[in-house]
């Protein structure tokens, strides 16, 4: 049996949609990109939606709306995938790292004021997994120092926090979800940038399309821009997806649930939390960790490295979720970020696995993932695990 770690969930529908717009004379800038705009920005409940071709394009494009740039700082999380960070640094800002709360792979709330200077200038937290942040809490200390909320919210469309979906404006000055094939709707590649400030609206719209301005007079660029946008193919079969965004967040709740189920049942594995204040869960990813925090370090990622070796010799899929962004060999050789810096994310880091998870999974297929997980725990709880390799 092959268990596939993510795939996308296309029907006839999209495939139509795309045959319509390959036969049109319209492959960019067209109708279907203002179509998947309006029903991000109303599913959403914000008064603008930008689509661009990237989630991380869609975070520079804020970045640079929110006017930060040299010597300026951004507070922000270790733990994610390394754009919401490395968006910072375009603009030669600064990302300052505080450390996670391990229960939901999300900033710790409670270490932002402590990492506030005179050069911060914005928080920007991120959903881990399709888990909202604190949300609440990040708005409060941001409104308290004046700055900016950016919201990475590319894993969490549909998600809600307190019964407000991650991405609207009660609290965040703008957001961002992204659509690569193994989020809960896919462009292919592809973003969003959402936001209720008409001002952040235009610059992004503007620096999306080479910094044309408001008349969209061709050839006439009033500020630096990028070519960000996203075409209509792309937008065409996000608008299709969207009209189907519920289905599929009930499809990948049935999934979580019966992972959830299954698994619990294993001693030695810790499986996701949901926070009380996340009124719904719109999953991204299904992310375990397999080892005892009492262990040592390499102790711990001697126990996960062994699951994922197991997992891929039965041909299932999976991925370590994530490598901490401050111990990147980038990251290390431009900051001196170190071993110990952010242990909660470090903890989180060599412990966590992906494993398969999209609207297709199977009763059969999650059996045979648990199966495979309990026998290599097994092996890793034998005396003979570490004595061979820690002599």
């Amino acid at each position: 049996m092959q268990v596939h770690l993510a795939r996308p969930d296309i029907t006839q529908a999209e495939i139509d949609v795309i045959s319509e717009v390959m036969h049109s004379p319209i492959l960019a800038l067209g109708p279907w990109a203002m179509r998947f705009e309006q029903a991000i920005a109303s599913y959403v409940g914000v008064k603008h939606a930008i689509a661009v071709n990237s989630g991380t394009s869609g975070l520079h494009l804020l970045v640079r709306a929110f006017g930060i740039g040299e010597g300026d700082e951004v507070i922000t999380t270790p733990f994610s995938f390394i754009a919401s960070s490395n968006c910072i640094m375009y603009e030669r800002a600064r990302p300052v790292f505080v450390d996670i709360d391990l229960s939901t792979a999300n900033m710790d709330a409670s270490l932002i004021e402590d990492a506030i200077t005179p050069h911060t200038k914005a928080i920007l937290p991120v959903d881990a997994f399709g888990q909202p942040a604190r949300l609440d809490a990040v708005r409060e200390i941001a409104a308290r120092h004046g700055l900016r909320v950016i919201e990475d919210s590319c894993e969490s469309l549909g998600s809600e926090y307190k019964g407000t979906r991650t991405g609207n404006g009660a609290f965040c000055d703008g957001a961002v979800f992204a659509f690569y094939p193994n989020k809960q709707i896919t462009t292919g590649e592809g973003g969003m940038v959402v936001t209720d400030d008409d001002r952040t609206a235009f610059l992004a719209r503007s620096m999306c399309n080479q910094g044309r301005g408001e008349a969209g007079v061709w050839l006439s660029h009033e500020r630096l821009g990028y070519n960000y946008r996203m075409d209509e193919l792309s937008a065409a079969l996000g608008a299709v997806q969207t009209s189907r965004i519920e289905e599929i967040i009930a499809k990948r709740q049935r999934v979580a649930d019966m992972y959830n189920e299954r698994l619990r049942k294993i001693p030695g594995v810790e499986l996701p939390r949901v926070d009380p204040d996340v009124t719904r869960m719109s999953w991204f990813v299904y992310v375990i960790r397999v080892a005892l925090d009492e262990q040592s370090r390499d102790r711990q990622s001697a126990v996960r490295d062994h699951v994922m070796r197991r997992f891929q010799e039965a041909n299932i899929g999976c991925r370590p979720y994530f490598t901490p962004i401050h111990l990147q060999p980038f990251y290390r050789d431009t900051f001196g970020f170190k071993d110990g810096d952010f242990p909660v994310t470090e903890l989180a880091g060599r412990t966590s696995i992906a494993i398969p998870f999209h609207n297709h999974i199977t009763c059969e297929e999650v059996e045979y993932v648990a199966e495979t997980l309990e026998r290599a725990l097994d092996e890793a709880q034998g005396s003979r695990f570490f004595a061979e390799r820690f002599p």
